[in-house]
């Protein structure tokens, strides 16, 4: 008998998803795994549309549920980010059942607001490419790292200096910055904080930084390093620091290592970061 394939099912809990998008990688993963590995699944929902949303609260929640209780689906894989993940995060972790405990969820931006509490809880989370990133310069790399992840946990495809003797954890700047304080704030006591951003102004990256590293759970952290920020708007008066030195001074400003800059962002590029210990994996 051949091998089954692993099956990976598809959701939206953020924005609006097309179908011709969906059938773009659906296409890629055809050419990369030719003896029918993977199979993935996009929900229905990933297509629909309530105005800025994926479909309603309820819609959104209903298919997200449906897929990560599926106990014939291997792994959750995010569709997409924009906006939508918090308004239904707390119904879906306190419905979320033991069928999904097997699965692995991958994504990142948006997504982050779901990945922080499912790590909280005990699953297995990555922070990598989405569906979505099809659409960009070369996003059928992104589309085959991740797929090479979920498929065969690649080690080529994750971020290369993550720290193999120390637990690590990636989100975007801003979605973390909204989480702390939250039921939703990820436990990540001597973690490696990896962190990203896009499209907001230096000054912004600066408040971000100032209200992350000023929390209880930074304190804890055993270091910060920074990924890409991309598509900075330009501001009218020169902010004068870079993100990476944005990010140094308020490391330094509250005592936390400063551990260097990261490859992961809001592109192509973007490489995989698996949460927790690397050993296992």
């Amino acid at each position: 008998m051949g091998k089954s394939p692993v099956r990976i099912g598809v959701v939206a809990p953020s924005s609006p998803f097309e179908k011709d998008v969906a059938d773009r990688v659906t296409a890629l993963a055809g050419r990369v795994f030719p003896d029918g590995t993977p199979e993935i699944r996009f929900h229905p929902q990933c297509f629909e549309r309530d105005h800025h949303f994926a479909g309603s609260d309820a819609a959104r929640l209903a298919g997200f549920l449906e897929y990560a209780n599926d106990p014939d689906l291997d792994a959750i894989w995010f569709a997409r980010g924009g906006y939508g993940s918090c308004r239904i995060a707390d119904k879906a972790l306190a419905d979320i059942g033991n069928e999904a405990r097997g699965k692995h969820f991958l994504g990142y931006s948006d997504a982050g607001m779901l990945l922080a509490g499912l790590y909280n809880a005990g699953f297995s989370v990555a922070h990598g490419p989405m569906c979505q990133d099809i659409v960009r310069d070369k996003g059928e790399e992104a589309i085959v790292r991740a797929l090479r992840w979920l498929v065969t946990r690649d080690p080529e495809t994750l971020e290369p200096d993550l720290d193999p003797d120390r637990p690590n954890a990636a989100f975007n700047l801003m979605v973390l910055s909204q989480i702390v304080g939250t039921p939703l704030e990820p436990k990540l006591d001597g973690h490696v904080l990896l962190l990203e951003e896009v499209s907001e102004h230096l000054y912004a990256i600066d408040r971000s930084m100032h209200h992350v590293t000023a929390t209880a759970t930074a304190s804890k952290l055993a270091g910060i390093r920074l990924g890409r920020c991309s598509d900075i708007p330009e501001n009218d008066v020169d902010f004068g620091h870079d993100p990476g030195q944005i990010a140094r001074y308020w490391c330094e400003r509250r005592g936390i290592a400063w551990l260097g800059h990261a490859d992961i962002g809001h592109d192509a590029a973007n490489r995989i970061v698996p949460f927790g210990y690397l050993t296992g994996l």
